[in-house]
């Protein structure tokens, strides 16, 4: 039989035509197979866990300021906070037992502010409550407010004592938050806590699920710096030695 030269021209186009599948089909595996998960990130998620826990844990303390939202489990209370932070001081608002008062601490000196409703909670004085409202009211460094709610406004303190896994740690693979990829460190499986850090930029914490069911904190806005200043006179007062009891 012979072979006529269009039967070696479809031969050879039928050839090209199966060369090209199976080149297009073998790239396509292969970069299925071989593809890089930590391409375009910071490679943080090629690290032991330990490692990551340490290295979030430094880019976090020399970070010059933070935003904390979220919730906070401590001493039978659970409170609601929305904190701007850095070395001199922070500022925000803090929630709980049905009623929100704002902190500013400038240096030492401790505000709070709060409406008639928090001062006089649990039978206050309602006239002292009264005078208090709607100011920000100087916290005397003796009071057992100042130790209580100035916590909420140290940086430092707060980021070493939230930043923190129990027991054995361990990574938990690829997450993402508000857009940003995160690489997930856990405590003890999880029951210890978990950390997601971002895999984008500089390995900065992005959330963070405390330990017991004590609260799930977000971090934004490292390193944005804020204005931090005491308020107008008009706007402050001195109640004394001591605040009102409730």
């Amino acid at each position: 039989m012979s072979v006529t030269p269009r039967s070696r021209t479809r031969r050879a186009a039928l050839r090209g035509a199966v060369c090209a599948l199976a080149a297009v089909t073998l790239a396509g595996l292969t970069g299925c197979g071989g593809e890089d998960p930590d391409a375009g990130t910071n490679g943080l998620g090629k690290l032991p866990a330990d490692k990551i826990q340490a290295k979030a844990g430094a880019v976090a303390r020399s970070a010059q300021a933070v935003r904390l939202h979220g919730t906070v489990a401590a001493g039978g209370s659970t409170y609601r906070l929305d904190m701007r932070l850095k070395g001199e001081g922070g500022t925000g608002s803090v929630a709980a037992e049905g009623t929100t008062f704002g902190l500013l601490r400038v240096g030492e000196q401790l505000f709070l502010k709060a409406d008639a409703g928090f001062w006089s909670h649990d039978g206050g004085d309602a006239k002292a409550a009264g005078k208090l409202a709607g100011k920000y009211v100087k916290v005397p460094q003796d009071d057992p407010v100042y130790k209580k709610f100035s916590g909420f406004t140290d940086k430092d303190l707060l980021l070493q004592g939230l930043l923190t896994l129990h027991g054995e740690v361990k990574t938990d693979g690829r997450h993402e938050q508000a857009g940003v990829r995160t690489v997930r460190i856990t405590g003890d499986d999880g029951a210890g806590g978990s950390l997601d850090v971002s895999l984008e930029g500089t390995p900065y914490p992005l959330r963070l699920v405390r330990a017991g069911s004590a609260g799930t904190i977000g971090f934004s806005d490292w390193n944005k710096d804020f204005a931090l200043q005491e308020p107008p006179e008009d706007d402050t007062l001195d109640y004394g030695q001591q605040l009102p009891s409730s």
